[in-house]
Order: structure tokens, then sequence, then C-alpha cells
């Protein structure tokens, strides 16, 4: 599925979290107002210290949240590098999100609206109402899929204590080493802290 899409149309409302020129972490709920093969767009006012916070860092991350509990929830969590482009698509986004003009309802007000796009990055997709749950990772505009969570190695002597702590039942033990299913997994970390041969590895 094509995530960032998803968080767009489905969520739309998302944290965004920057930091400031201490290098201290400061979020805001921000919209995700459209979303291509290029990466996310999104606007702010020039006058807001969240836009000297995206030019100064050229860097956010996000996580945007749908469902009407805990275990009925999709989340969608993204990373990456930021660039103001402008005025150019803003008539795109004002269009697709009408309800700005009730916020800046005159051209002169709309003078201080400027686009950014969220151009590189990778994201992780995190589904709480399936069984078991279900996750995937995701990048976009050229980023380097990095790899993630707990992975068995071959010093697995097949003895399923890891298996005994799994609050997902996801690790397979078909096979020597066993292979723990990564869309499943919580990244709990219990199977590495029961493994009595360190057969479990954390990667990132």
């Amino acid at each position: 599925m094509n995530y960032l899409e998803y968080l767009v149309n489905e969520i739309h409302s998302t944290i965004v979290a920057t930091v400031d020129e201490n290098g201290l972490p400061v979020t805001c709920a921000v919209d995700m107002m459209d979303a291509d093969e290029n990466g996310l767009y999104f606007l702010t006012a020039k006058g807001k210290s969240f836009y000297k916070r995206l030019v100064q860092s050229g860097y956010l991350s996000l996580t945007a949240l749908k469902g009407e509990s805990t275990m009925t929830s999709v989340a969608v969590s993204v990373r990456g590098k930021v660039k103001e482009i402008g005025s150019e698509r803003l008539p795109v986004l004002l269009e697709k999100n009408p309800y700005m003009l009730e916020i800046y309802p005159t051209e002169e007000s709309r003078q201080a609206l400027t686009v950014f796009q969220l151009y590189e990055g990778e994201g992780e997709w995190f589904d709480l109402s399936k069984k078991p749950i279900e996750r995937a990772s995701f990048t976009f505009g050229g980023a380097e899929q990095t790899q993630e969570g707990y992975f068995i190695n071959d010093n697995c002597i097949g003895c399923q204590t890891c298996g005994t702590v799994c609050p997902q039942s996801c690790i397979d033990f078909s096979n020597i080493p066993a292979v723990i299913s990564q869309s499943n997994c919580l990244h709990c970390g219990n199977c590495q802290s029961v493994c009595p041969v360190g057969a479990v590895v954390k990667k990132n």
C-alpha cells in the first residue's frame, strides 16, 4: 500500500517534532496536505517559529494515529529531510484542503504561507487492530532501507525458550535457527533477554 497517501487521506493531522536552536525537541500539530511519488507536502506561515526550525534543521519526524482506542489503532511514523519549495504548489494544497481558506480568508493573508516538502526519509506502519500485530517499514525519496528489530543467528539451538516469552507468538521454530516474523514483532526484547546462548541480536 502507499503509506504516504494513507497518511494524508485517512489520518491527515499529525504531531510533528523538530528541534530548536538549543537542540531541544519541540512538537506541534501539522496537517499533511498532499502526497505523491516525491514525498509529503504541508504548509506553514513564514512568521511561525515552526518555519524557523524547519529552515534551520532541514529535518523533522512525525507520528499520526487513527482509531477509536489503542487496540483499534493504526499508527504511521515518518522521519526525514524537508525543504521549502515556496508558493508554487500552494494553489494545489488549498484546493485539496479548502478549510485553510477559513483560516487565511484573503489573498493578502495567504501571502504568509509557504509549502514544505518532506522529500527523503523512512517510516513505519504499526497496526494494533490485527492479531498478531502488523508492522512494516518503508522508505521514499531514495532513502536507504535500514534493518531494525530482533533477529536469531546461527547460534540458535532450537530450545524454544524465546517462544515462551514472545507476546505475539511470532517466532517460527520449523527450522533452526528459528526465525522471528518481522511483520508481527513488537520489538519488546523478551527473546533476547532469555536466550541461553545469545542467539538473538538487535539491529539498530
